[in-house]
């Protein structure tokens, strides 16, 4: 199991990496995160949902991805609501439950998931989530050390040591944890090294000699991306792309979703939350949002909505992905109070219309553009169902429109299609970006060197 003294230490990374390392190997590995919190989600092939960070360990893995490897999915609607997906589907009661009232309910579906991978692999590979040193949670805690508890998992503690005291962080979190936790954590890892690591000596012996547990790697910060977890991406890139001119701005909305989508865009892209943050974008992208109607509110609030539309009228390419393309439409109405219900106006760029239906559809998606001629795959994950209206060209039925230089899509991932990335990029007048590798080979990459970087024999004998 690999824990994290922290949010956002590279648990996802790591985890990634020893799914493909002990895949290599020949065994036969499944990757487990309890619960996500995450709004980035991805389709199993059984039209199912699960977090996207454990779509890629299963991608790792060389396994298909199960729902069982993220049994409990909390998707953020609000400061203080989430909606809750249960083995791959949303359950209105648990959703509606108070929060501290849900993990009594939700710990069987974990526990029965955990124990039926353990069953028919080889190896599971668990990832925390936060910190285990969160002592006000442990009581209602199900995805750390509750979990290991119950794997009788081998734990590696891992600690971002770019930000600055990491070895405060172990020993700090090693202090906060129960005899019972101690006994099962088996080393540390200092993680995203930059520096020459024989400047570390004498802190991990000293560290050792506190806790009795071994440092058994010092991982170096890789520039080799994999699709995020959640927004912690969005806010380390803001305002990351200083460009004047010839960038794509994607609405930083509150509650964006599915932001991994747009990583084939490289350093094009500048997330934008003001509208002078506009100036000098070629194209203009409207990501999904698990809020849509607040989203666009905010959009309206933030002066965002009007500087679209004054780049929309310029002939400036505008994209709209599922919730962005509601957004983008006359209106939207919600009778079965999906979001709470009621009607909203939208930003009138596209003349279609949309109506939330209780049902949510989630599907992997094959299509065919008439636009470009293209065969596009992707998947969908959206309760709106959208009517086309005068002057639109519906280019796929049901799932991509365009008015002029206006376009909307349920299907996300539409970017990952290479020769419609290139097209998109056409439209806006910039060149493709760098090279980037399929996620294999960057699966691949990264796995050679988290092992270069680990005690392997040390680790391995955990197993």
């Amino acid at each position: 199991m690999l824990q994290g003294c922290t949010s956002n230490a590279g648990k996802s990374y790591l985890a990634s990496a020893l799914c493909r390392i002990l895949a290599d190997e020949g065994l036969r590995v499944a990757p487990f995160k309890a619960q996500n919190m995450s709004n980035n989600a991805g389709v199993t092939p059984a039209g199912l949902e699960m977090g996207r960070a454990q779509l890629v360990q299963a991608r790792a893995a060389r396994v298909v991805p199960d729902v069982r490897m993220n049994p409990v999915l909390l998707k953020p609607e609000a400061d203080t609501r989430s909606q809750v997906v249960l083995l791959g589907q949303a359950n209105a009661e648990l959703t509606n439950m108070p929060w501290r009232e849900r993990k009594p309910q939700m710990w069987p579906h974990v526990q029965g998931a955990l124990h039926s991978l353990m069953d028919e692999f080889d190896v599971v590979v668990i990832e925390g989530a936060g910190s285990p040193a969160e002592v006000n949670l442990r009581a209602s805690d199900i995805v750390n050390m509750r979990v290991a508890r119950e794997a009788q998992a081998a734990v590696l503690l891992a600690a971002d040591i770019d930000r600055g005291g990491a070895f405060a962080h172990l020993l700090g979190t090693w202090h906060c944890l129960i005899p019972e936790e101690r006994a099962l954590l088996k080393g540390f890892i200092l993680n995203r090294f930059r520096g020459d690591a024989s400047l570390l000596a004498p802190a991990p012996q000293w560290l050792q000699e506190q806790t009795g547990i071994p440092t058994v790697g010092v991982v170096p910060w890789l520039d080799i991306p994999l699709p995020e977890e959640d927004g912690v991406a969005v806010e380390s890139a803001a305002g990351a792309s200083q460009k004047a001119e010839g960038f794509v701005a994607v609405a930083r909305l509150p509650r964006l979703s599915n932001l991994d989508e747009f990583a084939p865009l490289g350093d094009l892209v500048r997330w934008v939350a003001h509208p002078h943050e506009l100036v000098g974008a070629r194209a203009v992208i409207l990501p999904g949002s698990k809020s849509t109607a607040a989203d666009l509110a905010w959009l309206r609030s933030s002066g965002l909505a009007g500087g679209i539309a004054r780049l929309a009228d310029q002939g400036v390419p505008v994209l709209g992905v599922c919730g962005g393309l509601q957004m983008l439409g006359t209106r939207i109405t919600d009778p079965h109070g999906v979001e709470g219900g009621g009607e909203v106006a939208g930003l009138g760029l596209l003349n279609v219309e949309t109506e939330f239906a209780p049902e949510k559809t989630t599907r992997l998606t094959r299509l065919s553009d008439t636009e470009t001629g293209f065969a596009l795959e992707g998947y969908e994950i959206h309760h709106g169902q959208t009517r086309t209206g005068l002057g639109v060209q519906e280019l796929a039925p049901g799932l991509l429109w365009r008015q002029g230089n206006v376009r909307g899509t349920y299907l996300h991932g539409l970017l990952e299609n290479p020769a419609y990335l290139e097209r998109f990029l056409k439209w806006a007048d910039l060149p493709a970006p760098a090279h980037l590798d399929s996620l294999d080979a960057r699966l691949d990459a990264i796995a050679a060197r988290v092992k270069a970087s680990l005690d392997w024999e040390y680790v391995r004998g955990l197993i």
